[in-house]
């Protein structure tokens, strides 16, 4: 992921440093291009603190030495300093503020698309060990969060290292006793106070980020399930989980504030202490006369001015502690393993005509658990269509997604035109190889736009094309803003048909040689499952097509029908063929006869072997 010149992964395994500090030594390692200006804000930043403590000091020895009424040339070189440091003081800080935020969203970016691609190799089977609304919170709260490394806790401590050590230097040359009091309040501040507050907040800050992810995966599944809530009745006790999440946040961060408070106090009373204590060795040191007696403002007031760099160290430590609990989480997703792994060298896709081939295919989720292919056999050639059926959990999608490249098989072979798929780029193949799924995705745009993810350099009369493929021109035309309505989230402003007929109409737009259709009907009526199964096979064309659906009805035009049961293959033949074996496929059919009444009951029955 770029980050000014360097490409960094956040996945990649050299820098993944062992041990608690390790998360933070991966961000660090994203923002090393930035590093430069990361120094520069830093500098500015320090410019900054050192103009308003110049300002403090000027400004008391001006006061102090215009009480005595002197000529007016022998102030005019501190009314100068005093402008001088007013006006650079806010330049500096606000080019502080402009250098900072870029390095930290320069960082920002090149993480984002670290994860994004990260979570591109995982999907679709990785994504399960992450819930929903937990992986939203990391996507964005957690990598958001990690920012705050760059802007408030690397530069409050560089800053107060390199201003504290001058001011100290200041107050010593004036008058000595008084640079070490200063020294000694600024390092108990800048040391003691911080750690403290780090040990206190080190396991609240670790719970927080676990806790908003929580609360963040309670309230999504509220907002996606909540007719689903509804209608079972479950919706109160979703809603209680959902406030029991936000209690406990709630409590986490009133204990955060009472951490930071008592950082704060503790640091106001160093700094009490340190202007008392310089105040009264000052009047002693005037009395005695081994301080000039217009220096004594500037002693007393610049330890104030001086506090201000270690005033914000304790809230830097639980800020440490924040940032280290959410890279954690951040990186727990980027360490997470690919179902599928990339050749390290892949080969280059064969040539068309493509050709998919299924030798003893043999596939599972687990090591020690069962086959969930175990065996199969197929052939997918340009223009051929077969069909997959079987009941629920004979394999027919964990086909798919092999064939997908969304899980790895264990046996067998799979080949594009003679080439193992586990050589090829996944990205490449996926080119080649398409699919609609159940439950594919319609975006919260227009009509148009869902269809130019298939082909952005698509005109207008391709997706008049596709569109009239699946019997959806006359209505998008009918529309008030044809292809420019509106569909809106998951397509909710369109029926469940039109929705899976815009998938197929994007599918055919992309053109793929080899076409997997995983239950393009499922969760429709049966009339409009008819249908789409209807256009399917009439759009297919050239197109090698493999058919996988718990509908038989429309199957007697396909090449060949697997019928998968536990994985393994137990018929195949053509539709009349496997009919008039009266084996498995002749049972679904006449069941699914019978209960949709496409056959009477007299006909049905007679395929009742």
């Amino acid at each position: 992921m770029a980050l000014a010149v360097r490409t960094v992964d956040a996945g990649d395994p050299s820098e993944q440093a062992a041990g608690p500090r390790a998360p933070l030594a991966r961000t660090l390692a994203l923002a090393r291009p930035a590093a430069g200006r990361l120094a520069l804000a830093t500098l500015l930043g320090a410019g900054a603190l050192a103009a308003g403590i110049g300002l403090i000091a000027t400004s008391a020895w001006l006061i102090s030495r215009a009480s005595q009424h002197p000529q007016e040339s022998a102030l005019a070189l501190a009314i100068v300093a005093v402008q001088f440091f007013g006006l650079s003081r806010g330049l500096c800080r606000y080019c502080e503020r402009l250098v900072g935020h870029d390095a930290a969203f320069r960082l920002l970016a090149a993480l984002r698309v670290s994860v994004y691609r990260r979570l591109e190799s995982l999907a679709p089977a990785g994504l399960p060990a992450f819930r929903g609304g937990d992986l939203l919170a990391r996507l964005v709260d957690d990598v958001d969060a990690l920012q705050d490394l760059l802007l408030r806790v690397i530069p409050p401590f560089a800053i107060a290292a390199l201003v504290g050590g001058a001011s100290v230097t200041l107050v010593w040359l004036m008058l000595p006793t008084a640079g070490l009091i200063l020294l000694a309040a600024l390092m108990l501040a800048a040391t003691l106070v911080p750690w403290l507050t780090g040990g206190l907040a080190r396991r609240r800050e670790s719970r927080q980020a676990a806790a908003r992810g929580a609360l963040t995966a309670c309230v999504v599944d509220l907002l996606e399930g909540a007719p689903e809530l509804a209608v079972n009745g479950a919706l109160d006790a979703q809603l209680e989980r959902a406030l029991r999440a936000d209690e406990q946040l709630t409590r986490i961060a009133l204990a955060s504030a009472r951490t930071a408070g008592t950082g704060q106090g503790l640091t106001t009373l160093l700094c009490g202490l340190a202007m008392w204590g310089s105040l009264l060795v000052g009047v002693s040191a005037v009395r005695s006369g081994a301080l000039a007696g217009v220096l004594l403002a500037v002693i007393a007031l610049v330890p104030l001015a001086a506090f201000e760099l270690v005033t914000g160290l304790p809230v830097a430590t639980q800020t440490l502690e924040r940032v280290r609990a959410s890279a954690a989480r951040v990186f727990e997703v980027c360490d997470a393993p690919a179902p599928v792994l990339e050749p390290p060298h892949p080969a280059p896709v064969p040539p068309p005509p493509y050709s998919l081939q299924v030798r003893g295919l043999r596939a599972g989720y687990s090591p020690d658990g069962p086959w969930a292919l175990d065996g199969v056999d197929l052939e997918l050639a340009p223009g051929r269509l077969v069909a997959v059926v079987g009941p629920s959990g004979a394999g027919k999608s964990t086909l798919a997604e092999v064939l997908l490249r969304f899980l790895p098989y264990q046996g067998g072979s799979v080949t594009l035109g003679g080439v193992e798929i586990a050589e090829l780029d996944g990205d490449h193949y996926r080119r080649v190889v398409g699919t609609v799924a159940q439950d594919a995705h319609i975006f919260d745009t227009t009509l148009r736009e869902n269809l130019l993810l298939a082909r952005r350099s698509a005109s207008a009369g391709e997706l008049d094309a596709a569109l009239e493929q699946v019997r959806l021109l006359d209505w998008a035309q009918a529309l008030p803003h044809a292809l420019q309505t509106e569909v809106g989230e998951y397509g909710t402003r369109i029926s469940g048909g039109q929705r899976q007929r815009l998938a197929i109409a994007r599918a055919l737009l992309a053109d793929f040689p080899i076409l997997i259709l995983d239950e393009p009907a499922e969760h429709l009526d049966t009339a409009t499952a008819d249908a789409i199964v209807a256009d399917l096979i009439d759009a297919g064309g050239g197109v090698a097509t493999l058919m996988i659906t718990h509908r038989l009805r429309g199957l007697e035009v396909a090449d060949e029908v697997l019928v998968l049961d536990r994985g393994r293959v137990l018929e195949r033949g053509g539709h009349a063929e496997l009919l008039a074996a009266g084996g498995r496929y002749a049972e679904m059919w006449r069941r699914e006869a019978a209960a949709d009444g496409w056959l009477g009951a007299d006909d049905a029955s007679a395929y009742a072997y």
